[in-house]
């Protein structure tokens, strides 16, 4: 290949190596074992392609300048058909020759009730007969790369020209046990099949072993780290229940704890006592308690004498955990302090100090927390709130703060879905807060048009009248020429003539504000003033006011159901009814009809992440860049394989409990390829 095509190559699809282009797969296969008949195809036909065996009865050119075209005229002894180029003429006539046959492929049309094939590929029988496979792959390619000639066709070609060159060289990546226990195809068999397959039996066999070792790559990865952690046995003892944890759990709770925080309070003192360092990931729906579970965990810390902090991704949601936390333990003889961008330079001082000799119990804040002039004098428990949405390089700053690691716990109200979590969370232990407090209402939920939008008024009037407040969320600031969304600005404006002064008040909260602006419209809102705030998804976490009863989402079909379900989730934390009203434009497309009637239909935050998951994939989920683990997925999709990467992860955790040490040297180099956390790039070429 020239260099300007490698270059393109290389730009347009990331594929640099042979191994790249050997790992580059068909997204779908073309059955070339039929041939068709021309008089059994009609307009109804329901065939996309199409192949025929027949012989040019004529050739002829038609046409001047841009309008110069090639027409033959083809016969298989049924019928006739019209074949017809407009591009690539000189090639095509010197290759198309009257009187000769050919084997045809292309999508049929009809052009005056004659059937009609629009460029055509055309091949002599022997040509065919030499094809590696019936069934075609079809792969992926740009406009830019069809231009120079590595469209569908052209890639194909270059991987039939690459499998000549690499078959012989393929080495197997898996032990003959695990393959023979898993019923696993070999490799250099399966890489065949997924590029050239014998039948649709053998290409289920191939998808099958290769989404089976990327999964079973990773799962190996992250199951060997939670092993090397509990193995090690360098974790802070949390031996007392002290005075501090029982005051509060006997004075201070403000409801009966529910069983499911009481089981999660359990595991994590079960952890606390072990002698090795926790690590535990905290699942639990909007509202379901999970920060109440944090604060007594760190005050069973504190009892035993050590600190505690909780990084929040916002000043919003770290200010509302210390607001929380301040009303919460009362009197109590523990000392909390926020610590956060806005926290001017004297106390800052004041903070510092205090860690430093201890006399601060616990510390909230953002991303300030890993500020090199935050020091604690014993750090020993590690709260990390809507944890996806921090870098891991920020994580493990908090974290290495202390020669010794604290115990961890990682909160988040994404509901994860099973596999997501085994596959990106598969070194930490797991929790889950599945049971709301008693007294919440479920939050009614409805979709509504633009048509709609006087009927939606007059409810959120009714709402307001009775004492409630609204939340109307925007996903734009200003408009977008690019997107037909709704936007705050304009928005704002019609909500104020909609529900205007005095009668009613109407603030606004967005990223852009500054934070002592922020502050205050929230405060508004919060302290009842403000029967409405205006907002974008900024609101997502951290906004807690009982007395708003209603969530306008404005151009819901802009947003992803995890999104959708956190929004929602800013409602319903009072003893009123609660609703969500998702507005939308009248034409969506199929996936956003189904992504809002799903929200319709249920509250259930696992429910709604596995649709997600099978919707949008794991990458737009989570952000895999985000989480700390680069993997790149190049056959197995999270959402539709759950099944293999359960399978993987039994896999993993057999031939660890077998042979701690990997002494396999395969399994040993596929192990320090996906712990080291880089893109998989297993050695194929020998």
């Amino acid at each position: 290949m020239g260099e300007r095509r490698a270059m393109l190559l290389r730009k347009e699809l990331g594929i640099a190596t042979m191994r790249d282009l050997l790992y580059y797969f068909p997204h779908r296969y073309v059955d070339r074992t039929k041939v068709h008949r021309i008089a059994d195809i009609t307009e109804d036909s329901a065939q996309t392609y199409i192949q025929l065996r027949a012989r040019v009865e004529s050739v002829g050119i038609h046409g001047d300048g841009r309008k110069r075209r090639i027409v033959a005229l083809v016969s298989d002894g049924s019928g006739t058909a019209e074949l017809v180029w407009f591009a690539g003429l000189r090639g095509i006539e010197k290759r198309l020759e009257a009187g000769r046959e050919y084997i045809i492929f292309g999508r049929p049309g009809f052009f005056n009730n004659e059937l009609s094939i629009v460029h055509p590929e055309m091949e002599s029988p022997a040509a065919v007969q030499k094809r590696p496979s019936a069934m075609q792959g079809v792969y992926g390619t740009t406009e830019t790369l069809t231009g120079v000639g590595l469209g569908a066709k052209g890639i194909y070609a270059l991987v039939c020209t690459l499998w000549e060159l690499a078959e012989k060289h393929i080495a197997e990546t898996l032990p003959e046990p695990l393959m023979r226990s898993e019923g696993l195809m070999p490799l250099r068999e399966a890489l065949r099949n997924i590029h050239f397959p014998e039948n649709p039996e053998a290409l289920g066999k191939a998808q099958y072993r290769l989404k089976f070792e990327e999964l079973f790559g990773i799962q190996l990865g992250v199951v060997s780290q939670r092993v090397g952690r509990l193995a090690r046995g360098d974790g802070f003892v949390f031996a007392r229940v002290g005075e501090r944890f029982n005051a509060f759990y006997n004075g201070h709770l403000p409801f009966e704890l529910t069983e499911a925080q009481k089981r999660v309070l359990k595991e994590i003192h079960a952890d606390a006592v072990s002698g090795r360092q926790m690590n535990r990931l905290l699942q639990g729906d909007v509202g379901s308690g999970k920060t109440l579970v944090a604060l007594m965990s760190m005050l069973l810390a504190a009892d035993n004498g050590y600190q505690s902090c909780i990084m929040a991704p916002t000043e919003i949601l770290a200010r509302q955990h210390f607001a929380t936390f301040r009303r919460l333990l009362g009197d109590l003889p523990v000392r909390v302090e926020l610590l956060t961008g806005s926290t001017t330079a004297k106390q800052r001082r004041t903070i510092h100090e205090g860690l430093a000799d201890g006399s601060v119990d616990i510390l909230v804040g953002t991303h300030a927390l890993v500020e090199d002039a935050v020091r604690f004098e014993r750090l020993g428990f590690v709260v990390i709130d809507e944890q996806h949405r921090f870098g891991v390089e920020q994580r493990s700053r908090l974290w290495t703060k202390n020669r010794q690691p604290p115990h961890v716990l990682v909160m988040t109200a994404t509901p994860i879905p099973r596999t997501l979590a085994m596959t990106l969370y598969g070194d930490l232990d797991v929790s889950v807060i599945d049971v709301l407090p008693p007294g919440r209402k479920p939050v009614k939920t409805f979709h509504q048009r633009d048509s709609d939008r006087l009927r939606v008024f007059g409810f959120l009037r009714d709402q307001i009248a009775a004492g409630r407040q609204v939340y109307v969320v925007y996903p734009l600031i200003t408009g977008s020429e690019k997107m037909d969304y709704k936007d705050l600005e304009d928005g704002f404006n019609a909500l104020t003539q909609q529900f205007p002064p005095p009668d009613y008040h109407v603030t606004v909260v967005h990223g852009r504000l500054r934070a002592a602006v922020k502050e205050e419209n929230m405060q508004t809102f919060k302290s009842g003033v403000a029967h409405i705030m205006v907002a974008t998804s900024v609101i997502e976490v951290g906004v807690d006011v009982p007395n708003a009863s209603v969530m306008v989402i404005e151009s819901a079909e802009r947003f992803g159901l995890s999104q959708l379900h956190q929004l929602r989730g800013r409602v319903g934390r009072g003893a009123e009814q609660s609703y969500c009203i998702l507005m939308s434009g009248d034409k969506l497309s199929r996936e956003a009809r189904e992504r809002l009637s799903a929200m319709v239909r249920t509250n259930d935050g696992f429910e709604l992440s596995e649709l997600d998951l099978r919707l949008r994939g794991s990458g737009d989920l989570t952000g895999t860049q985000q989480s700390g683990i680069a993997f790149d997925l190049k056959i197995a999709n999270l959402g539709r394989d759950s099944a293999i990467v359960e399978r993987a992860r039994e896999a993993a955790l057999a031939v660890l409990n077998a042979d701690p040490a990997l002494s396999d040297p395969l399994l040993a180099t596929m192990r320090q390829r996906y712990s080291a956390k880089k893109e998989i790039d297993f050695s194929l070429i020998s």
